[in-house]
């Protein structure tokens, strides 16, 4: 469908059911346009909700988005409010590329704001500045985003203002605006729920290290899941980031490398 005039959006009901279908996505489907020199483009979105919070089995509730932003030939989208996922799917949707959409599942019941339907879609490579702040820069995304405002509100009545940075796309990542921010802050932090060896995180701390270190006044933290398999049940609330963890975290930034 997509190679041949349309744009089609297809849904998983969850992004652990992806994988029989990895062959087609990865070896076809990211690979169309480089395969036939731009003679044909696979402008298809795959939808997929994903993360945890709802005690369910892993495989409905796990973090693998850095296994598709390693793939050459994807965009990578998180959303985290329903008006960005608005106006991201929109640009997903008019995307000449083949977009993996992932949709936290938390999200879909705990955060409810009015959504505009105007038509205009958001760029599918820059990151959102949810909140301005001059000690920390926060780097998160999908609905680790609710904890990290969270967390940011608790730090700024202890002194700390954290600057929060809506990752949004994973790929392509927008630097510049993390490094715009760090150039104020100094210091960085890095939130997501995905297991913390190979995660996207890892990505933007190598990148900083390479692109601008000698901005850091401390070395870069990250607060992630486990190095291990979800757990379900209640037993998940073990694995999931809270709150308190990013305030742990931004403080031993600020305090511990003054």
């Amino acid at each position: 469908m997509a190679t041949q005039g349309l744009r089609p959006v297809a849904e998983f009901q969850f992004q652990g059911f992806v994988f029989p279908a990895m062959e087609h996505l990865m070896c076809h489907a990211a690979r169309i346009r480089n395969r036939t020199r731009g003679r044909l483009t696979c402008p298809a979105v795959f939808r997929a909700p994903f993360g945890g919070g709802i005690h369910a089995p892993e495989h409905h509730s796990e973090s693998v988005e850095a296994l598709f932003a390693h793939v050459p030939g994807f965009k990578v989208v998180v959303p985290s409010s329903p008006q960005r996922a608005y106006g991201l799917l929109l640009a997903a949707i008019r995307s000449n590329d083949p977009v993996m959409f992932f949709e936290p599942k938390r999200i879909y019941r705990t955060v409810k704001s009015d959504v505009t339907d105007n038509g205009e879609a958001l760029p599918l490579d820059t990151c959102f500045t949810l909140r301005k702040g001059r000690d920390v820069t926060l780097v998160t995304w999908g609905a680790c985003v609710v904890e990290s405002l969270q967390a940011a509100k608790t730090l700024s009545a202890q002194g700390i203002e954290v600057e929060v940075v809506d990752l949004a796309s994973i790929k392509p990542l927008d630097m510049n605006t993390i490094l715009r921010s760090l150039e104020k802050t100094g210091r960085l932090l890095v939130v997501h729920e995905a297991s913390k060896t190979c995660g996207v995180g890892s990505e933007i701390l190598a990148r900083v290290a390479e692109q601008a270190m000698c901005l850091l006044k401390a070395p870069p933290k990250r607060v992630t899941g486990m190095d291990t398999i979800m757990p379900y049940y209640k037993n998940e609330e073990y694995f999931m980031i809270q709150e308190q963890d990013i305030v742990l975290a931004a403080r031993e930034l600020v305090e511990g490398w003054k």
